[in-house]
């Protein structure tokens, strides 16, 4: 594989041509369906066709012997039809085909009136079909079977299945809590782990992204240009001063190039403040970005590159001649595409680890802005000061070294995507144990190389171990032998170093109630937990919450189980997780249309789809994890919070919960 576009097109064009396949052989009449009720137990069912171009549709008068059009109900529906009206431009006219049989026929448009009586209670749902007969020419189509089902809301209306979603006010209503004050809790307290563990969040991102840089550094594609460029501006220039200055120029353009690719997701943010949390967990995506992965580490083993393609790298770099700030600009650019064999895997994992349930697109250019920095810098500093060049190691075997490292972790990170895929889904392949077990084989695989033991195509025998080396290799074997308990089932099992990169505990080969932590008394069911809180007449709080979700597996496995913050959760509140990334369908008669408070017309199928929207509808927040106190009549005990690591601050949040509770009794 020479370009990574030859892997990607045909993965996506692959998605491209089975999302939009379409039936070969279109059918000559398209249905609408739409129903009014009459009383509690009479209808009128409205079945509108578009007659295709040239094609003649059969009247329901026609007899049953004849070409015709019928309209049935499931042998399920305890109804009757009472009579079919026909809202259209009836035609007749002698049909040689047929013997010169009298036809009576619909061309273009008919809409179908069929009055329904039903013989007892109304069911939840009602199917049946228009089965219809068409001509066009000497072509005769049919028996053709256009199914339609109806399920019934709450207040007995009939909603279309194969329409598409309706608005519905009642399920609305289960969605915006008007009783929910978020600008008035009953106590002004709360609100630790969202202002403040965001700008930690920032930093923690813009460092973890300088990280990514600086190993982005030490990689074949990017550090013999460190000295190449450096002299070339220090050269080229007339005076010392001019060269140091354009250094720092094409330094920032660096930066500002990878800033500049974080930007296409602020506008998909803006759209729709859920639609990185939906990429983030889609299926599909989570599927790619495994196989992806699986390449590039593939590639970085020295079996093949992966490079931009050359007649745009070529483009680019011609542009670099011009000169002045331009000429600068496509320099850095550049440099940006002809490394990108070697950044790109740390770029693909910084963005998909940014765009999570905890993430978003200013998460992403935080994250891309301190890559930039980190791959800027040195080109400055060593402009500053070009007495440094000397100490630079020189390029040789050990920059593959590092590649084959890179792609041991690129395999990690392939099996933390499968895992989301199969947690979102609730496949049960990755288990926790097995997720460790593999991460396990991994790091000792890495081990092995260091020392020698194993080699790929590219790399030059070993014929001395370095300090460098043997130290790298042991801290990769602590590392691995700190992952060795948790395949048992045991109290140890929770590795918190790594808490919520591995599935949950109670996502075990030994049970759900292994290594056992707090548990909700409700999962993905409000209004049951509302009832709850009622019937024991204690607070509500609210776990927004992903099966994806990083910083949600480091709050139950690092927080909850604390003495002061277990036994506040299990004496004192109902708890109830809501999982925003959970693509379980919902009950037909639940999905339905729902329009956001910014007018935006928003489908409710699955259970993250109704607990995502409730979040952002109710709480203005779209981040996880976040946490609610509520009273059994939907007050507002105090301000929600984040994610939040100190037991303590969580423990004090939840006190301040209860004396609101029991202040507004």
């Amino acid at each position: 594989m020479k370009h990574l576009l030859s892997f990607l097109i045909p993965v996506f064009a692959l998605f491209a041509l089975s999302a939009n396949a379409q039936d070969a052989s279109p059918k000559p009449v398209k249905w609408q369906f739409s129903a009014e009720k009459k009383t509690d137990q009479e209808y009128v069912l409205h079945l509108k066709g578009t007659v295709g171009k040239g094609w003649l549709l059969f009247s329901t008068t026609m007899g049953n012997d004849d070409p015709n059009t019928r309209v049935v109900l499931d042998s399920s529906v305890k109804a009757t039809i009472t009579g079919i009206t026909e809202n259209g431009k009836l035609e007749n006219r002698k049909e040689p085909l047929f013997d010169n049989l009298e036809i009576k026929y619909f061309e273009n448009e008919v809409e179908l009136v069929a009055a329904v009586k039903f013989d007892g209670p109304v069911p939840a749902n009602i199917k049946g079909s228009v089965n219809y007969m068409a001509l066009k020419g000497e072509e005769v189509a049919g028996p053709e079977e256009e199914a339609f089902k109806f399920n019934k809301d709450a207040s007995g209306n009939l909603i279309n299945v194969a329409a598409g979603l309706q608005e519905s006010a009642d399920n609305a209503q289960t969605l915006k809590r008007t009783a929910i004050d978020l600008q008035h809790p009953v106590k002004d307290c709360g609100g630790t782990g969202q202002e403040g563990s965001a700008k930690k969040s920032l930093w923690g991102l813009f460092i973890l992204g300088m990280l990514g840089g600086f190993i982005a550094l030490f990689t074949p594609c990017v550090f013999p240009m460190i000295p190449l460029t450096v002299s070339f501006f220090t050269k080229q220039s007339k005076d010392r001063k001019k060269g140091v200055m354009n250094a720092i120029i094409y330094g920032f353009f660096i930066f500002l190039i990878y800033v500049l690719l974080s930007l296409p997701f602020h506008f998909l943010d803006s759209l729709n403040p859920e639609i990185l949390n939906n990429i983030s967990t889609n299926i599909w995506l989570n599927l790619t970005f495994f196989v992806i992965f699986i390449v590039f580490a593939i590639s970085f083993f020295g079996y093949f590159e992966i490079q931009m393609p050359s007649s745009l790298a070529n483009k680019v770099d011609a542009k670099s001649s011009v000169g002045g700030l331009v000429g600068i600009f496509f320099m850095a650019l550049t440099l940006a595409l002809v490394s990108f064999s070697c950044t790109g895997p740390i770029l693909g994992s910084l963005l998909a680890g940014s765009l999570s349930t905890d993430g978003g697109a200013i998460q992403l250019s935080v994250g891309m802005a301190g890559f930039g920095f980190a791959l800027a810098l040195p080109f400055a500093l060593f402009a500053l000061f070009p007495g440094w060049l000397n100490s630079l190691p020189k390029s040789g075997g050990w920059l593959t070294s590092v590649k084959v490292v890179l792609g041991f972790l690129e395999l990690a990170m392939a099996i933390k995507f499968l895992s989301n895929a199969d947690l979102v889904k609730h496949w049960g392949l990755l288990k926790r144990e097995v997720f460790f077990a593999i991460w396990i084989i991994i790091g000792f695989c890495i081990v092995l190389y260091l020392f020698g033991k194993i080699r790929f195509p590219h790399d030059s025998p070993i014929k001395k171990l370095s300090k460098g080396r043997i130290a790298l290799a042991l801290i990769f074997l602590a590392f691995t032998v700190y992952l060795l308990p948790g395949v048992t089932n045991t109290k140890y099992a929770n590795r918190s170093l790594i808490s919520g990169f591995p599935p949950p505990l109670n996502y075990s080969i030994y049970g759900e109630d292994a290594a056992k932590g707090v548990e909700a008394n409700v999962v993905n069911d409000y209004e049951k937990a509302l009832k709850l809180a009622k019937e024991q007449n204690k607070p509500l709080l609210l776990d927004f919450t992903g099966w994806a979700c990083v910083n949600c597996r480091k709050m139950e496995e690092n927080v909850w189980p604390k003495d002061e913050v277990k036994v506040l959760i299990e004496k004192d509140y109902i708890l109830v997780s809501l999982y925003v990334d959970d693509r379980k369908l919902l009950p037909e008669d639940q999905q339905f249309l729902f329009t956001t408070s910014n007018g935006f017309k928003k489908e409710i199928k699955t259970i993250g789809d109704k607990f995502a929207t409730m979040q952002t509808e109710n709480f203005s927040n779209n981040s996880q994890p976040f946490y609610v106190l509520i009273s059994p009549d939907e007050k507002l005990l105090t301000h929600p919070v984040g994610y939040t690591p100190d037991p303590k601050a969580y423990a004090d949040w939840l006190k301040c919960g209860l004396d609101a509770f029991k202040g507004a009794k």
